[in-house]
């Protein structure tokens, strides 16, 4: 039976401020990313979070990003492999102590925004990342782009990997996602959206912006959690995919099995 997993960025408000529908798109996904204080979140922020997805039966990873509360972890920032080894082992660390308390374990690590994009090009970088994944313990999953450095980074550093896609982004020739600022970079109708999710998982195939198919098999989607359509984009996608019989189920049940 083909398997997918299903992935959001969750966690991300900060204080009194609110961004996305956390709970509800829980209610659709297998593996949360939560945000770790640097680029979203907050220490109230990640326990809450924490929990919701243990109510929901949803597996948890640290979504560690760029020092960067103002920019949202999205403008590239000039830092050092060792800069970015400890901030991400700093960050995966905190996280894994409030799932520790609520009676959980960590089951990956995924960078966020353009810590996320910067690394994917950048194997020092993505070694950093892998290594930080490593040296946190627990056997985690370092999650990254599909057909990425991220993949050899993880060989490279000896931890599992795991390739992710995007079900609401638009894709380069090169495999890249194309940038925010470009138009059509982003799929707003969920049929349209769940039909690419199912071709990635049956077929291993993606059309880029261009009309060109290009090979993309992932083990995990994300489904962004801070968008309009977040909610209903996941019910349609986690829907259409089990009529089609692929199980939706947890990043570790799928990279291990």
């Amino acid at each position: 039976m083909l398997k997918i997993d299903l992935n959001s960025d969750l966690g991300e408000s900060f204080g009194p401020w609110k961004m996305g529908r956390d709970s509800e798109v829980m209610q659709n996904i297998t593996s949360a990313n939560i945000a770790c204080g640097f680029h979203a979140g907050d220490p109230l922020v990640m326990s809450k979070t924490v929990k919701l997805a243990l109510d929901a039966d949803v597996a948890v990873g640290a979504h560690p990003g760029y020092p960067d509360l103002q920019g949202f972890g999205r403008r590239k920032m000039i830092c050092s492999p060792d800069e970015i080894y400890s901030d991400c082992l700093y960050q995966i660390g905190a996280l894994s102590a409030f799932c520790k308390a609520s009676g959980t374990q960590l089951q990956h690590v995924k960078a966020h925004g353009a810590l996320y994009n910067t690394a994917a090009n950048d194997i020092e970088l993505a070694r950093a990342i892998a290594t930080a994944v490593k040296h946190a313990g627990g056997n985690l999953i370092l999650m990254g782009l599909a057909n990425s450095i991220f993949e050899k980074a993880a060989a490279d550093i000896g931890v599992p990997f795991a390739s992710e896609a995007f079900a609401d982004r638009a894709y380069e020739e090169d495999g890249s996602l194309v940038p925010r600022k470009k138009r059509g970079s982003m799929i707003h109708d969920g049929l349209i959206a769940a039909e690419r999710v199912i071709r990635m998982v049956e077929k291993g195939k993606i059309q880029t912006i261009t009309g060109k198919d290009i090979s993309l098999k992932p083990d995990s989607i994300c489904l962004h959690g801070d968008t309009p359509e977040a909610v209903e984009m996941a019910a349609i996608i986690k829907g259409r995919l089990q009529e089609q019989g692929i199980k939706v189920a947890p990043l570790r049940e799928v990279v291990m099995s």
